[in-house]
């Protein structure tokens, strides 16, 4: 069709995306379009600013690489990734879930280690860590053979592959629940740290003068045949941070309790001891946003 004036734009574009055989395809590129255009009309869009998009974006495709993925970052900064996880986790939205976004720097192939094992493959300062966890399915049954995937930051806000300083998988590891769905491992107490700040995605948080600390926390990803991959991040309640963390990750059934045993002594940690729900569903892992 030829193109009149700006409102046949629209209808064009549509008609020429709903010829995609893929009916999917088709409903998800037809919303795209209508909800981008009416975005265009009500902004305005200059052409300056649609200049400035273009950069934008293949500035994010710039700055990934195997160790960082600027675009999940983005995804996560704008709420989407929290969104997305919510609206498929927790009956489909409708009840609480301990579901939560996978961040961006999950790697396959973490150790597998026997429970009681340390996450430690490098010299890590820090307060020590006892983390007890309980796999469990809603009727309060074990799980076992679920394999918990943990990664997590250093104290000083870096993961390993930001950080030339540790090990390569430093406190990374992958356990497997007893019979009883239990396992338990040894670290040090998760800190805060600021999410990456060097790309467009640290340019639109200081453009909205937004602060860029996450609340500390561990990540976990529960895997096992016949249940929904359950993937979460468990934070401290006393966190300054839980409130406006940058990536919007934080719900109530997220927070755990975080005990100092021996405080003082020379024998003080931190002891946390939480329960993993997982839900009957697909065993899928998520594709890795970084190698």
């Amino acid at each position: 069709m030829l193109i009149q004036d700006q409102g046949d734009v629209t209808e064009a574009v549509l008609k020429a995306v709903g010829r995609a055989p893929d009916a999917r395809h088709a409903e998800v590129l037809s919303a795209l379009v209508r909800h981008l255009h009416a975005f265009v009309r009500e902004v305005s869009v200059s052409e300056e600013e649609l200049e400035f998009a273009f950069d934008f974006v293949n500035r994010i495709g710039q700055a990934s690489n195997d160790r960082h993925n600027e675009a999940a970052l983005f995804s996560d900064a704008l709420g989407v990734s929290t969104l997305v996880c919510l609206m498929n986790n927790g009956a489909g939205g409708v009840t609480e879930t301990a579901s939560a976004l996978l961040g961006p720097f999950w790697r396959l192939n973490a150790p597998e280690l026997e429970s009681g094992a340390s996450l430690l493959r490098s010299e890590t300062q820090g307060t020590p860590l006892l983390m007890r966890g309980l796999v469990r399915d809603h009727a309060g049954n074990p799980i076992a053979g679920a394999r918990v995937d943990v990664w997590q930051a250093s104290p000083a806000g870096l993961y390993e592959n930001q950080d030339e300083q540790q090990a390569d998988m430093n406190l990374r590891g992958v356990f497997t629940a007893d019979a009883d769905g239990r396992f338990h491992f040894t670290s040090v107490r998760p800190a805060g740290y600021p999410v990456p700040m060097d790309g467009p995605t640290g340019d639109m948080l200081r453009a909205q003068r937004r602060q860029p600390l996450r609340p500390a926390h561990l990540h976990f990803l529960v895997h096992r045949e016949g249940y929904k991959t359950l993937i979460t991040q468990v934070f401290p309640g006393d966190d300054a941070h839980l409130e406006d963390d940058p990536v919007f990750g934080v719900t109530p059934a997220l927070i755990g309790s975080y005990r100092t045993e021996n405080e003082g002594a020379a024998d003080e940690r931190c002891v946390l001891d939480y329960e993993f729900v997982m839900q009957p569903g697909e065993a899928r892992l998520p594709v890795p946003p970084i190698k």
